[in-house]
């Protein structure tokens, strides 16, 4: 597994990179950013929080934007956040925002011309990480969040791999993809019409049936200009009464979509995530 290093810039005692490398999953050239914390200039392995991005991003949004490295770094966790789609010339892409490069939503496609790159779900739960683990000084120990359609990949991803993640978390999440313009045109084109598929990858489908439960957070902006015709949070929240999962779901009135909001409550995730990486 050989990676190319992009750049490197010192932030709060520690580096935070980028690199790009050959996916064999997704049958394209991939790129990913770092953030590896102080504590491993000394030999100390340190966990990871994945962090997965919202629609249009890349894996620059969330590192350049957040501001989560200065409480990475106290805590001592690495973050790393890939892109969010396969690229690249020979790619199937979409003139929409919501479709295509820069719109994986985390799912493995099985429909043509889709299926022969867009397999965002095993990039992020096997691929990535055996990479990660592989090149750089961390544990195995992992926790996973994002933001908006990153939200969605978070948290089904979670919940269908409990095993390998300690915790899980989301900003602004697509909460019931199954039902709302976003989820119906991306599952459509990427899994086609057979709707049993699309409920695998919704997470208020998997927390209303869940048996395994992981500790989960989601903030979410009750200024958000998508918030009733694509997140519907409350589907989410309903589906985990019912299943008595364990949720802290939280409106925060007068934020938007956007990363002003992810910054104003990024160190809240990070200590949420620290209280299980550390276990």
């Amino acid at each position: 597994m050989s990676i190319e290093n992009l750049s490197a810039n010192k932030v709060f005692g520690g580096w935070n990179k980028q690199y790009s490398h050959q996916s064999t999953t997704l049958n394209c050239k991939m790129r990913f950013a770092i953030y590896l914390p102080p504590q491993v200039s000394s030999g100390q392995k340190v966990p990871v929080l994945y962090w997965l991005s919202g629609l249009t991003c890349t894996d620059e949004n969330f590192m350049q934007k957040a501001g989560a490295q200065r409480i990475a770094a106290e805590l001592g966790i690495a973050i790393v956040a890939p892109d969010t789609s396969p690229r690249g010339e020979g790619v199937a892409d979409d003139e929409g925002y919501d479709l295509g490069q820069g719109a994986g939503f985390y799912v493995n496609a099985t429909q043509a011309p889709w299926d022969s790159h867009y397999r965002m779900y095993d990039y992020v739960v096997n691929e990535l990480p055996e990479l990660i683990e592989a090149s750089f000084p961390v544990t195995d120990k992992r926790s996973i969040s994002g933001h908006s359609m990153g939200g969605h990949g978070a948290l089904t991803i979670a919940m269908l791999n409990p095993s390998r993640y300690l915790s899980m978390s989301a900003f602004s999440p697509i909460c019931n993809p199954i039902t709302v313009p976003w989820g119906k045109k991306a599952f459509t084109a990427y899994l086609g019409n057979q709707k049993e598929a699309w409920r695998k990858h919704d997470a208020s489908e998997l927390m209303r049936e869940a048996k395994h439960f992981l500790p989960a957070k989601v903030d979410q902006g009750g200024a958000d200009d998508f918030l009733d015709e694509q997140l519907k949070p409350e589907v989410l929240e309903a589906a985990a009464k019912a299943s008595d999962y364990p949720l802290e779901l939280t409106i925060h009135e007068g934020y938007d979509h956007s990363y002003y909001f992810i910054s104003s409550f990024i160190e809240e995730h990070l200590r949420f995530h620290a209280n299980y990486l550390a276990k």
